[in-house]
């Protein structure tokens, strides 16, 4: 199967930093958050915040608000207004019926449990873990009787064609895109379709986030292109990790500005543990954003290597 190649923006930069308003922002998002401002800042390029809330009942303005305080505590800023998904949906389904009137989705009935069991089972060409298609080869009589049973999610129909993806950070990876969804069985937008729509309606141009998203930006170009949407450079960052080595967890400890806070750790501390952990200062030299921006250089974080940073180097910075 051919190796498709992702465009690569090569004009000026706008960054941006999405979350999800589920719960404060740890540190591990912060340095994220401070890699893509830096990234952008440096260039003397805008950048955007968004608000990826497309879930209104794990998402709240509550977190919403602790989040943007958070940034702002340790000087982050940002252009224009902050953009919500919840507020898009109509943006996402214009899209959505482009693709339907293509010929490029399908109903999909499966449960999750039966996604899960067909995932599980070889199925050719497609990324492990891939839906293998079960709904698309359905008989209208086949739709008919199980849209009586549950509503349907929306699915992309795709070749699992390989995608490359040049990443400014972890270098070139390969991936399949599988028939991934468009829009849920509640009627919410998925989160690969609605990423590329926000995208490319702010002007974003380099999308900083952690590695652990990696392997979805195959998905997030095949639909770009289809869509017809312009190009985006990628830089995944490694992530923070507790002392196992997993994901940062309330486990872990203080991992938020609130908690360090408590314990006397306060936002130019953890900003200054972050800059380090970025190459861009000594442990525990404190340095405002400004120079921080005048110091940035690509080149130095993508020598930092692709390891996961972890919480304890980050607590000794600090401490």
């Amino acid at each position: 199967m051919a190796v498709v190649r992702a465009g690569r923006h090569t004009g000026p930069v706008t960054g941006r930093f999405a979350p999800s308003p589920t719960g404060a922002l740890h540190v591990g998002n912060l340095r994220t958050a401070l890699a893509a401002w830096l990234i952008a800042r440096s260039a003397g390029e805008p950048f955007r915040v968004r608000m990826e809330d497309l879930d209104r009942v794990t998402s709240s303005a509550a977190h919403e608000a602790g989040q943007l305080a958070d940034l702002a505590a340790l000087g982050l800023d940002w252009d224009g207004d902050v953009i919500r998904q919840s507020e898009r949906f109509d943006r996402y389904h214009e899209a959505i019926g482009e693709l339907q009137a293509a010929g490029l989705t399908y109903e999909c009935f499966c449960t999750r449990r039966e996604i899960r069991e067909a995932a599980a089972a070889p199925h050719g060409p497609a990324p492990e873990g891939a839906y293998p298609g079960t709904c698309r080869h359905l008989t209208e009589a086949e739709r008919t009787r199980r849209r009586r049973e549950r509503p349907a999610a929306l699915r992309l129909r795709t070749e699992h064609q390989l995608v490359a993806v040049d990443d400014l950070l972890a270098g070139t990876s390969v991936g399949a895109v599988d028939d991934v969804v468009l829009r849920r069985n509640d009627g919410v937008p998925a989160y690969n379709l609605a990423v590329v729509v926000d995208d490319a309606a702010q002007g974003v141009t380099t999308v900083v986030r952690g590695d652990d998203l990696l392997e979805t930006t195959p998905r997030q170009v095949h639909v770009q292109r289809l869509l017809g949407m312009p190009a985006v450079c990628y830089a995944h960052v490694p992530l923070v990790v507790g002392p196992g080595g997993d994901r940062l967890a309330k486990r872990d400890g203080a991992v938020t500005l609130g908690d360090l806070a408590v314990t006397g750790v306060g936002p130019p501390a953890v900003r200054a543990a972050l800059a380090a952990s970025l190459g861009l200062v000594a442990p525990g030299e404190e340095v405002e954003p400004a120079e921080l921006v005048a110091r940035f250089d690509l080149g130095t974080l993508r020598a930092l290597g692709r390891d996961p940073v972890r919480l304890i180097d980050l607590q000794r910075s600090w401490s």
